[in-house]
């Protein structure tokens, strides 16, 4: 096996360990459109500082918008793609939203291949091309790996050949290692995961209740008023 493999799958190894789970799950009343309170609690401000400076992240939308949304997801989490139609909502209708994408490859050595490529690829779109690559890469079926990533690429118009070369290399999963080594220090302990004001939510709570949280940072400064 190839050093770059074996690295990968030690990579994923790690990431399957379990998360340790924040003790305060609930600090805010962030539910889902079911009553469910979505768990979410504070990020002490190094996390915070750490998450603005992350290399693999991804900003679309709004660049300049007045509130800022991260998202950490995983090609292949099942409820990353049934929010991908929630957060594109969002984001059609806020426009003073900006949008943070960060890949979180956490569940396989197939969402790790995959992420890699789009990282590579991030370094040759423009934030609107990636945004639109983004959803091309979900609009796939079954499981989301390398060649079905560099092959929405190719329909973009990049060369399958350059951003695989580019995609595999140590320093394409180093970033990668860096957002899941955020992920792992922030307790973020399953995808989808949203940042928002300097608060965690882990797991998707919805449409409704995203709207409501940017309504309540924008009209108080807290995420619920």
């Amino acid at each position: 096996m190839p050093r770059l493999a074996r690295l990968i799958f030690a990579f994923v190894l790690v990431l399957l360990a379990p998360l340790a789970v924040q003790a305060d799950a609930g600090r805010y009343p962030i539910k889902t459109e079911e009553g469910d309170v979505v768990a979410n609690f504070d990020l002490n401000p190094s996390l915070s500082t750490r998450l603005e400076k992350l290399p693999g992240e991804v900003a679309v939308a709004n660049l300049h918008g007045d509130v800022t949304l991260w998202q950490f997801y995983d090609l292949n989490c099942p409820y990353c793609r049934a929010a991908a139609a929630d957060v594109d909502a969002l984001i059609r209708a806020d426009g003073k939203l900006k949008l943070v994408l960060v890949p979180y490859a956490v569940l396989s050595v197939q969402s790790v291949r995959g992420a890699m490529v789009e990282i590579a690829a991030a370094k040759l779109l423009t934030p609107d091309q990636f945004l639109d690559f983004h959803r091309r890469i979900y609009a796939n079926r079954g499981v989301i790996d390398g060649p079905k990533v560099l092959a929405v690429a190719k329909d973009m118009g990049l060369d399958p050949q350059k951003l695989a070369a580019s995609a595999n290399m140590q320093a394409t999963l180093d970033i990668l290692r860096d957002s899941a080594t955020f992920g792992g220090d922030a307790g973020l302990a399953a995808t989808p995961a949203y940042v928002i004001d300097g608060v965690a939510i882990v797991g998707h709570p919805g449409l409704t209740a995203l709207q409501g949280v940017i309504r309540s940072v924008r009209v108080c400064g807290k995420v619920a008023c």
